[in-house]
């Protein structure tokens, strides 16, 4: 058996297909700091992990070489799946949680095969959160990435560096299909100098270092909230506050980043007040959503004109989207009977994806077979090129209803609009 990072054209070949069906699955996909990823050099990346697959998917496609993946061991149990997750380029790692015994036995491989895949300078990729979880946080994270570099820079950190490079993954929404996603490589941590300058140091105490070192500098690239009980508060607030303005991905974090830094600013030095504001912030919350009014609705300007106008475009949009969902019928109808058994939510993306993944080709080898021998090939052509944008007519038609409906409810909505101007956020204040 070779190497799992030896090149593989069928890999190569399905990294095209995959990587295309990535970038429909967003409205937005933009990656940015490859001028972080240290070269020539060894190095691993930390991510954090809110979005189950999509986040290797999504982290596949952010550059065009080949990439190793660790994930959690137990989906490795089934022989056939174990042997499609190593062809997909993914090891294996196992926590306490899978046995004992198989921390022992298989996790000193998977360490070998990954210091490996460093030394031949293929990025490997770790979520060292150790689980998803939709959240602009972060869980302390796990020690064995810092195992893992730190035996790397033992083996050969005198032939080359070592280095952590953390990563941030920012979607627009967790749960909604054809949102936004940004990928941002951070500065990186040199492992090899960091361990030189610390040679008198205990092992347990540089990866405690590093490991707040790497915490620190993943969270700068998110939108990070910190964890407590006024974490939902601070959510809705940022997303007020920040708005949704037609800038770019990076452009939109830096403003989030900025209202979570006031707002826990504003937490530390008047306390009270914000335990007050928190409470008052999460009871219109509740009324918001029992209403279905989205938080896009929320403090815009002159809401009845632009309303209206979003009316018009929508009724101008109908037949195209009434024929589009016809013929992506046999996706959307697929997709919605396994959402309606999925009993965790974060796997609606995925889910969305790779109902679309599988079944858009085959409606498009269909339909385009149907149409260049049915009709002349001006018409067919047209047809194609309509089944070919189809299924991203029908989901962002959707999305623009949905929000159309909450911006009608909140127009009309006097006592929840009346709610949320009592709670002063669009008071000079709390403007940067």
């Amino acid at each position: 058996m070779g190497k799992i990072q030896d090149d593989d054209n069928l890999y190569f070949l399905s990294k095209i297909f995959v990587d295309h069906h990535i970038r429909r699955s967003f409205k937005r996909y933009h990656a940015t700091g490859r001028h972080n990823i240290p070269k020539p050099g060894a190095c691993i990346f930390a991510c954090n992990h809110c979005n189950t697959l999509m986040d290797a998917l999504v982290l596949v496609n952010s550059t065009r070489s080949k990439k190793v993946f660790i994930a959690r061991g137990d989906i490795f149990r089934r022989r056939f799946i174990a042997k499609f997750l190593r062809w997909a380029k993914i090891l294996p790692i196992f926590r306490m949680r899978d046995g004992l015994g198989s921390v022992r036995e298989k996790n000193g491989d998977t360490i070998e095969q990954a210091i490996d895949v460093m030394h031949d300078e293929v990025p490997l990729f770790i979520f060292p959160e150790a689980t998803h979880r939709t959240k602009h946080s972060l869980r302390q994270l796990s020690k064995g990435i810092f195992h893992i570099v730190l035996e790397a820079n033992q083996k050969y950190g005198d032939e080359k560096p070592v280095y952590i490079v953390p990563t941030g993954l920012e979607y627009g929404d967790y749960f909604r299909f054809r949102s936004t996603v940004l990928v941002s490589y951070g500065e990186p941590i040199n492992v090899t100098e960091y361990v030189k300058a610390h040679s008198e140091d205990q092992e347990t105490t540089i990866i405690s270092d590093l490991r707040d070192i790497l915490t620190e500098r993943m969270s700068r690239l998110i939108t990070y909230i910190p964890d407590d009980e006024d974490y939902d508060a601070t959510w809705e607030m940022t997303k007020i506050l920040a708005g949704n303005p037609p800038i770019s991905l990076k452009g939109r974090l830096k403003r989030n980043r900025r209202f979570v830094d006031k707002i826990v600013k504003f937490k530390k030095h008047k306390p009270e007040e914000a335990k007050s504001l928190f409470a008052k912030v999460l009871e219109f919350t509740k009324h918001r959503k029992e209403q279905s009014i989205s938080v896009d609705s929320v403090a815009k300007r002159k809401p009845l004109w632009r309303t209206i106008w979003k009316t018009l475009m929508a009724l101008v949009g109908l037949p195209f989207y009434l024929a589009a969902a016809l013929v992506t019928s046999p996706i959307w109808i697929t997709s919605a009977f396994i959402l309606d058994n999925l009993k965790d939510k974060a796997f609606r993306n995925t889910v969305n994806y790779c109902v679309e993944l599988v079944m858009h080709p085959l409606i498009m080898a269909t339909g385009v077979t149907l149409l260049f021998c049915l009709a002349p090939w001006e018409i067919a052509l047209l047809g194609s090129v309509f089944l070919y944008y189809s299924y991203v007519l029908y989901f962002d038609y959707n999305e623009y209803i949905r929000l159309l409906s909450s911006d009608w409810r909140w127009t009309f909505n006097k006592e929840l609009r009346k709610e949320f101007k009592d709670l002063g956020l669009m008071d000079k204040e709390w403007r940067v």
